[in-house]
């Protein structure tokens, strides 16, 4: 493991929504792989790991401060990303969405089943 360490490659913070987010998801919206099928062939072949440790489990329940490291096949880190749950720090994007709405703007007679099936 020593390797590792000489290749280290530095963790970018990607805010997630709720408390956790699943390793697979986790990849994808981090940019760790090209695409779903690249996570789950990199996390199936253990070259994906969370805190330091090989995890070959697509639905590990991350958390606020783990890191992922995606590994190439000789081991060598090739992409890092750290969780950050909750608003990540960056609250802008929670008062933009009270500045945009406005209770007095709000249309009372919405009407959800007439337009359930367009």
């Amino acid at each position: 493991m020593p390797e590792r360490e000489e290749h280290k490659v530095p963790a970018q913070d990607v805010p997630v929504r709720g408390d956790d987010i699943r390793l697979g998801q986790f990849i994808k919206l981090a940019n760790l792989v090209d695409s779903g099928g690249a996570a789950k062939e990199a996390v199936a072949a253990g070259r994906v790991t969370v805190n330091g440790e090989a995890d070959t489990r697509r639905g590990r329940h991350l958390r606020s401060g783990d890191e992922v490291v995606v590994l190439d096949e000789d081991a060598t880190p090739i992409a890092a990303a750290r969780v950050v749950t909750g608003n990540g720090g960056d609250t802008s994007g929670d008062s933009d969405d009270d500045d945009y709405f406005d209770e007095a703007t709000a249309d009372d007679d919405f009407d959800p089943d007439k337009w359930r099936n367009l």
